[in-house]
């Protein structure tokens, strides 16, 4: 149900937000064949491995990985990202650069956050920065958060 609902349009454009070696961005490649995949993290060895296995997996073409110097943003369907640091306080620097999105991501960003990384606050924070977010689903600790660009109405 949850990925039906948050499944990338076709052709889709989607960012990998902090895609560390791939994980997120890998599965959307290989679940969507029209999707073309931009990873972004700030650490090049994550990025190293990301290329790897999308090479393995025979993605090369449909999925690539940048760090955060050599990333240039294009226009983007959906955001996702799996945040694995931060605080209730203080918001996750890809968390913080999702919020730039506003020119070249047409649509949302799907971001899994866990609940003791401060899903809940962060939830509130997107909505007071303009982005209005729903929670899609919650378990085992974890929350599915879809964050809009633009507000209702």
């Amino acid at each position: 149900m949850l990925f039906r609902e948050t499944e990338p349009p076709e052709p889709a454009r989607i960012l990998d937000l902090g895609c560390g070696y791939g994980v997120i961005g890998l599965a959307i490649a290989a679940a969507v064949p029209g999707a073309r995949v931009t990873g972004v993290d700030v650490n090049g060895r994550a990025v190293l491995l990301a290329n790897e296995n999308a090479a393995r997996l025979g993605l090369g073409e449909r999925y690539a990985a940048y760090t955060r110097r050599t990333f240039r943003p294009a226009s983007t369907t959906r955001i996702w990202s799996n945040r694995r640091s931060g605080s209730a306080s203080r918001p996750c620097t890809s968390c913080s650069c999702a919020t730039g999105w506003g020119g070249w991501c047409r649509a949302a960003a799907v971001l899994v956050v866990g609940k003791n990384l401060g899903a809940d606050s962060l939830r509130r924070w997107l909505a007071d920065q303009g982005y209005p977010t729903r929670r899609l689903a919650s378990a085992k600790g974890f929350r599915v958060l879809e964050a809009r660009r633009w507000a209702a109405g």
